[in-house]
């Protein structure tokens, strides 16, 4: 069981970084609680642990200590910058180990494949939740609340989905995450010709065709239940 801590940064009385309209501790609270759906969702054998589910306030000494006491194999802190800038970028601990910066450019490239975000480059730093993590760990900053190009992003649900599938898929490469299986069971009530049956999961699209046909059409019937896996 891989053990993931998720930590949204800020909250409650620390609003974080502030612009158009929007506040850091809401943005980092939606993108975490988003990675944790799609991981519990669709991979086996992986637990989360966030140091919040709501607004509100958590140390930075609480955040580590939470993350040590309960043994995680990795600390992700969200957050979003602020400053002027644009992009993305992330941070690990600046005198992180191999296996931490291995970890970090798997995190950086899979989030980058997503976001239309300039990329800032992978960085090391000083922050309290990468020095005192016992755990390999990372932050990342996920654009500027207070530039307009970046902000416009931040306000859009389906940039956020891809920002959290893009943290999904870089946990996934890291730890080797397997996926679920997904059963879906469907009754046809009118007969039709189909040509493509199209199942979505998230941004995963599976294209269903008959296997013993040379072409994709085959036809349903009417009362005929198909079990795609």
């Amino acid at each position: 069981m891989v053990k993931i801590f998720i930590d949204p940064g800020h909250g409650g009385s620390d609003s974080g970084a502030l612009g158009y309209g929007l506040k850091e501790k809401d943005l980092t609270l939606t993108i975490a609680t988003r990675i944790r759906s799609i991981l519990l969702a669709e991979y086996n054998d992986v637990s989360i642990l966030m140091s919040r589910m709501k607004d509100e306030t958590v140390t930075l000494t609480q955040r580590t200590n939470a993350a040590n006491t309960w043994g995680a194999d990795y600390f992700l802190s969200i957050h979003i910058n602020a400053g002027g800038g644009t992009g993305y970028e992330d941070f690990v601990y600046q005198g992180s180990n191999t296996r931490a910066v291995n970890y970090q450019t798997n995190m950086h490239n899979e989030i980058m494949k997503l976001n239309t975000l300039t990329d800032r480059g992978q960085k090391t730093a000083n922050f309290h939740v990468l020095r005192e993590s016992r755990m390999p760990a990372i932050l990342t900053e996920n654009g500027f609340i207070d530039t307009n190009s970046d902000a416009a992003l931040l306000k859009s649900a389906s940039h956020l989905d891809l920002v959290a599938r893009g943290h999904v898929n870089g946990l996934v490469k890291n730890f080797n995450l397997t996926k679920k299986v997904t059963t879906v069971q469907h009754t046809v009530v009118n007969g039709d010709t189909v040509y493509a049956l199209s199942l979505q999961y998230g941004s995963t699209v599976q294209q269903i065709k008959e296997w013993n046909k040379l072409d994709s059409s085959f036809t349903i019937h009417a009362g005929q239940v198909l079990r795609v896996k």
